[in-house]
């Protein structure tokens, strides 16, 4: 398996620092609103990732920390009325329905800043004592502009950056570069804080990270996020950790493209965002979790309605042709030997930078050849069965179940065709013949037979 590393610019071959096990540290959301589209693609991708990984036999720990205080937060809770931990609290739940809803497993471990203070205060510490931050006016700072590679993540030169561009300009710093490990608390009966040995304060962003990687991992072998995190974030991650440490932070760096709305990336800043939720009224989340991997990771992928329906489409399709092979189906299993080329050719993809936007393109691929020979009558009961099997296996990889929404929807084809026949059996005509173009649009095809009624999909 090879996998895109941001660090070198290439794909590289994926091997562990331990034989077997992978360790995965994903940064999560900071939690004051409900969240986009855009966050959840993240979450997607690296679940992904996670099944795909168990799949080829390795074991994996993965960890997501939320970011619970923050300016946001705070902002959020002076708005609402109530403490910043009780609004960090509940957008936490939120995030886990969200997610739950998704189909996003769990991942191992979910820390907090909140929770992780003292390890980020040892951290803090150990950095000003190795010479590598230092305090000024109960503020500390990272020497960045003194740190050996700075840059060599996001591929940015310190002689640029000290122009001023994307840094915070303070006169508290040694260097525009530098960025704050500590900061005092604000004199605001809303803003939390903890006491350190530079007095009472809170954590800057980037520290938060390399504490809860350092304590609950030790090392990483895949660090993810969304592109918007290479920098400052994960490069600042990088410094202040290799600033303790001889070997590097994380072996492989994968980075998550922007979704973007009108060809701009999706954020809460520009307010060109859509939730998960808003979004999910409209179409079921399995569609959403199929349309977010429907693309390169790596690739920039444009939202709207129009091709979430279009998306939609695509998934009835696959949808349809498992149908019409369970339908055909024995109660054993085997699979043709032609087909046993597209289970190969869905594992190469995934194995080239998981590349999962041709990974579906073998399933559609695998369905058109089932549909072709079950047209002809070419796949006997238990061929029929393992092509079901082997649809279920490719797209389980992926996140998307169809088995356990079958009896639902079943159910509701029946009672749409009692509703037919009770509309026939009051002559009401016009309803019956609307109830069957409603089941027609669904892909369900009704023949009126002497014995009842009997149903198939297209």
């Amino acid at each position: 398996m090879k996998l895109y590393n941001t660090m070198s610019g290439k794909k590289e071959e994926f091997v562990p620092h331990r034989a077997g096990h992978v360790n995965m540290y994903v940064c999560g959301p900071t939690v004051y609103d409900f969240v986009h589209v855009g966050n959840m693609r993240v979450q997607v991708v690296f679940d992904s990732l996670r099944r795909y990984l168990l799949y080829k036999g390795l074991q994996v720990t993965m960890v997501q920390n939320f970011t619970d205080v923050d300016d946001k937060i705070i902002a959020r809770a002076a708005e609402e009325g109530l403490p910043s931990s009780e609004v960090a609290e509940k957008y936490i739940r939120e995030n886990f329905a969200d997610s739950d809803n998704m189909a996003v497993c769990r991942a191992n471990a979910y820390p907090r800043v909140t929770d992780e203070m003292d390890s980020i205060i040892a951290m803090v510490g150990e950095l000003v004592a190795a010479g590598k931050a230092y305090e000024n006016a109960g503020h500390v700072f990272f020497d960045a502009q003194n740190a050996e590679g700075y840059g060599k993540l996001s591929k940015k030169n310190v002689d640029d950056l000290l122009a001023g561009a994307r840094v915070e300009v303070s006169d508290l710093k040694r260097s525009p570069v530098d960025f704050v490990l500590w900061k005092p608390a604000k004199d605001s009966p809303n803003e939390p804080f903890w006491e350190s040995p530079w007095g009472a304060g809170r954590p800057g962003w980037h520290i938060e990270c390399s504490a809860m990687v350092r304590k609950f991992l030790g090392y990483v072998d895949i660090h993810g996020g969304g592109a918007d995190l290479i920098f400052p974030h994960h490069e600042n991650e990088i410094a202040q950790s290799e600033a303790l440490q001889s070997e590097p932070f994380a072996k492989y760096w994968m980075h998550v493209g922007m979704l973007t709305n009108g060809h701009k990336k999706m954020s809460k800043s520009l307010g060109n965002f859509f939730t998960l939720r808003e979004t999910a009224e409209k179409f079921p989340h399995e569609l959403i979790r199929f349309f977010l991997i429907s693309g390169h990771y790596r690739m920039p992928m444009e939202y709207s309605e129009a091709l979430l329906e279009s998306a939609q489409k695509a998934l009835e399709r696959i949808k349809n042709c498992r149908a019409l092979l369970l339908e055909a189906a024995d109660d054993k299993a085997e699979l043709p030997k032609e087909a046993e080329s597209f289970k190969a050719d869905f594992e190469a993809r995934l194995d080239d930078d998981f590349n999962t936007a041709d990974a579906v393109a073998v399933i559609f691929e695998l369905v058109r050849f089932a549909n072709t020979r079950l047209h002809e009558g070419g796949l006997s009961g238990s061929q029929a069965r393992g092509v079901a099997e082997l649809i279920d296996s490719m797209c389980g990889l992926l996140g998307l179940s169809f088995a356990a929404e079958e009896s639902d929807v079943d159910a509701e084809i029946e009672a749409l065709i009692a509703e037919r026949q009770a509309a026939r059996a009051a002559k009401d005509w016009a309803a019956a013949d609307q109830i069957r173009d409603t089941l027609a649009e669904k892909g369900i095809v009704l023949e009126d037979t002497p014995s009842g009624v009997r149903w198939t999909r297209k």
